[in-house]
């Protein structure tokens, strides 16, 4: 019989920890070894347990998520933490990252999400919330464009539509630039709005600006 993943539950608030215990329990091959209410019991809990998967929340007392990452990545680097918590801002985020975590996930997301979430930061992968990866993306674009590196991350024939959209054209008239039918400049466009994390024109614009696409003639 395969070993069970154990967990440990951080978070200062008891009935989440006793939320996502009930959830995580529930599992045949899940186990919550344990609960802390701060990142200093984090920490002294996974030396005495050594679970597989920290759930990781990040403002608690005293010492917070982020510090009780570090020093679990640096003790113990085959731990996995992965953050559960309410905050989306990038900084808290990308400082996460930095301190060691394997994954971020929002309290508000389905009980699916956070069972599979656990499965995978388990197998020593990472896993993202969407929202989260359109973060990453976006600011993984915004420093290759300060290090004046290329949009490597488009195709040549995705580059010439963005550019193109971004310098206000429609769909049917870059259709007919390309000699391509619409349909087919629509799917171009869902997958580059996919692969970048836009949602809008004007971010079109700004990403076509900051990787030198657009021609000096372009409309804003």
């Amino acid at each position: 019989m395969p070993q069970k993943i154990k967990v440990l539950i951080a978070d200062d608030h008891t009935i989440v920890r006793s939320g996502v215990r009930l959830l995580l329990d529930a599992e045949a091959d899940i186990e919550v070894v344990g609960e802390a209410l701060d990142g200093v019991e984090a920490v002294d809990l996974v030396q005495q347990l050594r679970p597989k998967v920290v759930l990781m929340d990040i403002a608690m007392p005293g010492m917070d998520g982020m510090e009780a990452t570090r020093h679990i990545k640096d003790e113990w680097p085959e731990v996995n933490v992965l953050v559960l918590t309410m905050h989306r801002r990038d900084e808290y985020f990308f400082e996460m990252l930095k301190a060691g975590a394997s994954g971020y996930i929002l309290k508000g997301a389905e009980t699916n999400e956070l069972i599979h979430a656990v499965r995978v930061v388990a197998r020593g992968e990472v896993f993202l919330y969407p929202t989260m990866t359109h973060k990453l993306v976006r600011d993984y674009l915004e420093r290759e464009s300060e290090s004046g590196a290329p949009a490597s991350v488009l195709s040549p024939r995705e580059q010439q539509i963005l550019t193109l959209l971004a310098e206000g054209f429609s769909s049917k008239e870059i259709a007919g630039k390309l000699v391509i039918s619409p349909s087919t400049v629509y799917t171009h466009r869902s997958k580059l709005m996919d692969k970048l994390g836009l949602t809008s024109r004007h971010e079109l614009i700004q990403y076509a600006r900051r990787h030198g696409l657009l021609r000096d003639n372009s409309l804003s």
